[in-house]
């Protein structure tokens, strides 16, 4: 295992986040976030939700200034797109991240995983390539029936306070989607468990993603 640092310094951090749905990106990386805008006063982020209809936008943004409380500037974003029908308006999606652009060039994306078995966070997924060129992009895991986690090549461990806190609000934030027998704490708590285990995280727990391109 070869750790991986920024930087030597603690610098601000320009970080773009990118999720489908409502409640994706505190799911697949909210942990990271909460870590690395602690460990890097200053930073700001673009916090980007293509789909959020109904009481599911109020959800969305409440979320994100709880995970975003320790962030300059916090930009949130919410699209109007049909949840589920994401490859079926392809163009407007791409219309949607060529707007991106004018946010700056962030220092980091975090997005959906291209193998993701949901066709919104596939489309997604593939489109961020291809508006983001020459970034450092970090393709995050949500649990699903699918089955689809895979094996990701890249770890960011936890503290036991990050996790507790990610989850927490997570619970907190998503009451719309407490009906679904998957929502709850231990789904949550169990995937960093496992990630911390085969990251070797110093208290047990991580979060993971797939990158597809290094540059050292």
């Amino acid at each position: 295992m070869i750790p991986f640092a920024l930087s030597q310094e603690r610098a601000p951090l320009h970080i773009l986040c990118l999720g489908a749905h409502s409640d994706d990106i505190e799911i697949g990386c909210g942990g990271t976030i909460l870590r690395l805008l602690a460990e890097n006063p200053g930073s700001t982020v673009s916090w980007v939700v293509f789909a959020a209809p109904g009481p599911r936008e109020e959800e969305a943004r409440q979320s994100a200034a709880d995970f975003l409380a320790g962030a300059s500037d916090p930009r949130v974003i919410v699209g109007s797109f049909r949840e589920s029908y994401f490859p079926y308006v392809g163009a407007e999606v791409k219309d949607f991240f060529e707007s991106l652009k004018q946010l700056g060039k962030p220092d980091l994306i975090f997005c959906h995983h291209r193998h993701d078995e949901h066709q919104d966070h596939r489309t997604l997924a593939q489109l961020v390539w291809n508006t983001f060129r020459d970034h450092r992009i970090f393709e995050f895991e949500i649990p699903k029936y699918e089955g689809d986690l895979g094996h990701p090549n890249a770890f960011v461990p936890l503290s036991k306070a990050f996790v507790d806190r990610k989850v927490e609000l997570i619970l907190r934030h998503f009451a719309s989607q407490t009906m679904r027998s998957w929502f709850r704490r231990e789904t949550f708590e169990g995937l960093m468990s496992i990630r911390g285990v085969e990251c070797n995280a110093p208290e047990g727990y991580a979060e993971a993603f797939h990158v597809r391109k290094f540059v050292l």
